[in-house]
């Protein structure tokens, strides 16, 4: 029987005994010549002292398959006075012991059950979207990881070589300068910085190697602000990331819904930082934001990682231009496309170059260098080996600055067209184009992915063809017309127009019809109430405001996902309120019979129209009052765009 090894339980360190001693902690001398090797030695030892000076106060967990959240110290009294009842009952065999014994067995197991339902309740009493999906895995249990079962690989070292030589082909190894040196146009860390990076480090993220979580950072460095400010100030002075912290854990993971696990591309990798290291990077990841060149670096037309814009923005930009360009009649394609591993491919090498032709100070081109270069990474999955293998390309996936560092290395893929559009979010791509005619955006379209194909070619990546999309747009007066089966062939394949296109989680049909969007949000929401339904019985399980809790922040948002966006027709309406008034129902447990006005009172669940107004002109507000730093998508159509145009129609 595998058991985990022993972790230690954060939560229940003793801070008061700490308090003095960490307050009396001093970091090592700092190397007066440093030197990659020195300053590597000096932060591993730093680290290490301090790591084991936490441990020694925080106890350690038994990791067993028999151990139960629930379990109380109350229980364990029970349970000792059970079995002796039980045996004084055998050795004497009389009716009082007898009795005694099933009076100490009823109270025993009545207790247990006292004890699951006050756990299982103080868990949905602080439920999130994000803990609930832990409930679902203590009523389902957790699924097994699928094994990557590749040709040619039959042993885990094949397997783990496979993987390698597919997420992070050998490249020649980062050669660092000698000697680092500081940077004058590196400014002072303060402790407020820091205070403010730990503010935004969620408690529940997964930690590194090292197992320790934001919240002990956050409890260091409330007791003594000095230890991680002399550090980090350091780091950020020289530019310099060290070695200790780039040793991180790549779990493999299966992409789910893919056909065959044939092929390393239905697994992807997430790289498991240590939470020190985050810190860092959410340090330098402010100032790179902040860098007065950077708005020249990143396209307009970029999104994600950047305040102020999400997938509503790009999505709303894209219908909104569409429209535009339908006005004086012209018809209008767009071709879809996916950068194919876009984080595996990030070169160390051109990232500095960009940054450093884009006047980025040259204490975060040199702390970037450093962050990419010569990372080691041990995979892990079912039976692997667990040796660390160096890693010279790639951003990893998983790091709070590398989704930052590739919309700057993919923003040269990025050019104008005329009276067209081209947007992205990440690593996904749309060409937008008009013309007289649809064959004639074929040939535009064909054209433009020719130019953006040897751009990409430039900065070593590559679009999957797999993943291209071609979508013809209609208009309303169009649906009685034939549609247009006119298909693009790239690089030898041949895309025909699809019905429906699923875009940063939008489905979009060639008319803009909410009714396919929203009927695959109500299939989706209809899952995630026959699994809350299982968690909680009606008649028998928790009390409404539980209930409440169990609904709000999970089917509500899964139901109404780009409520903001699209308006639903009259018909998709009925279908959502139908499905609304079962989820009030079950939260109050109500008779089918109950006036809908009386249960959205008792179940504080507003009708879905009323909710769907909300998030709509809350979108409105959003956009309309949005402050000038804040880069809104544009393009290049005849008429200039007002990006709320679209949103307006449920304000």
């Amino acid at each position: 029987m595998n058991l985990k090894p022993p972790r230690p339980r954060w939560a229940d360190t003793d801070w008061e005994a700490l308090d003095p001693i960490i307050k009396g902690f001093k970091d090592l001398a700092v190397p007066s010549c440093p030197t990659p090797p020195k300053l590597d030695e000096w932060m591993s030892e730093s680290l290490n002292r301090l790591v084991a000076l936490l441990k020694e106060h925080t106890p350690v967990s038994r990791p067993s398959h028999h151990s139960k959240p629930w379990w109380t110290p109350h229980l364990s009294i029970l349970r000792r006075e059970y079995h002796k009842a039980v045996r004084s009952a055998r050795k004497h065999d009389t009716p009082h012991m007898r009795e005694v014994a099933g009076t100490s067995m009823a109270g025993y197991f009545k207790a247990i059950k006292a004890a699951k339902n006050k756990h299982w309740s103080s868990i949905l009493l602080t439920a999130t979207p994000q803990s609930l999906w832990t409930a679902k895995r203590f009523t389902y249990g957790r699924a097994q990881p699928r094994f990557p079962s590749l040709p040619g690989a039959e042993t885990p070292q094949q397997m783990n070589s496979a993987l390698l030589d597919h997420f992070f082909p050998p490249k020649e190894p980062f050669s660092p300068p000698p000697r680092v040196r500081p940077h004058k146009s590196a400014p002072l860390l303060t402790t407020d910085e820091i205070a403010a990076a730990l503010s935004k480090c969620s408690p529940t993220s997964a930690p590194g190697a090292d197992g320790i979580h934001y919240l002990t950072w956050k409890q260091v460095n409330k007791i003594s602000p000095s230890i991680l400010l002399q550090v980090l100030a350091l780091l950020v002075l020289l530019g310099y990331h060290p070695a200790s912290l780039k040793s991180s854990n790549g779990v493999v993971l299966d992409k789910p819904g893919k056909p065959s696990y044939e092929s390393p591309s239905s697994f992807r990798i997430i790289v498991l930082i240590r939470t020190f290291s985050k810190i860092l990077e959410r340090i330098i990841a402010a100032h790179l934001l902040a860098a007065p060149r950077l708005r020249g670096l990143l396209h307009p037309n970029q999104c994600s990682s950047l305040p102020g814009l999400s997938t509503y923005d790009a999505c709303l930009t894209l219908t909104n231009n569409v429209k535009t360009l339908q006005r004086p009649r012209l018809k209008v394609s767009s071709l879809f496309l996916d950068i194919k591993a876009g984080f595996d491919n990030v070169d160390n090498n051109t990232i500095a170059r960009i940054l450093r032709e884009g006047g980025i100070p040259p204490y975060l081109v040199s702390w970037v260098s450093y962050f990419l270069g010569e990372r080691s990474c041990p995979l892990i999955f079912q039976g692997a080996p667990g040796t660390p293998a160096p890693v010279n390309i790639g951003a990893p996936q998983g790091s709070l600055i590398s989704q930052l560092l590739f919309l700057l290395y993919v923003a040269p893929l990025h050019f104008r067209i005329p009276r067209g559009l081209m947007i992205s979010y990440v690593d996904d791509f749309a060409l937008t184009v008009p013309s007289l005619s649809y064959r004639g955006n074929i040939r535009r379209l064909q054209e433009l992915f020719e130019t953006i194909e040897r751009k990409a070619s430039h900065l070593g990546v590559s679009f999957s063809v797999a993943k291209t999309e071609l979508l013809h747009w209609r208009t309303p007066s169009q649906r009685h017309s034939p549609k247009c089966v006119s298909s693009i062939q790239i690089n030898g394949e041949v895309f025909h127009p699809s019905n429906s296109v699923w875009w940063l989680g939008y489905w979009f049909t060639p008319a803009l019809d909410p009714a396919a969007h929203f009927s695959r949000r109500l299939a989706l929401a209809q899952g995630a109430f026959a699994l809350i339904r299982h968690l909680s019985p009606c008649g028998a399980g928790l009390p409404p405001y539980l209930c409440h809790r169990l609904a709000t922040p999970l089917v509500a948002p899964i139901l109404l996902y780009g409520a903001d966006l699209f308006t639903p027709s009259v018909g998709t309406t009925t279908c959502l309120d139908t499905f609304w008034r079962q989820v009030q129902r079950w939260t109050t447990n109500c008779f089918s019979a109950t006036p809908t006005g009386i249960l959205s009172v008792d179940s504080c669940l507003p009708p879905v129209s009323l909710l769907i107004t909300h998030r709509q002109r809350l979108a409105a507000l959003r956009v309309v009052c949005s402050p000038p730093s804040v880069r809104k998508p544009c393009d290049s159509s005849p008429s200039p765009l007002l990006p709320f145009t679209l949103g307006a129609q449920g304000a």
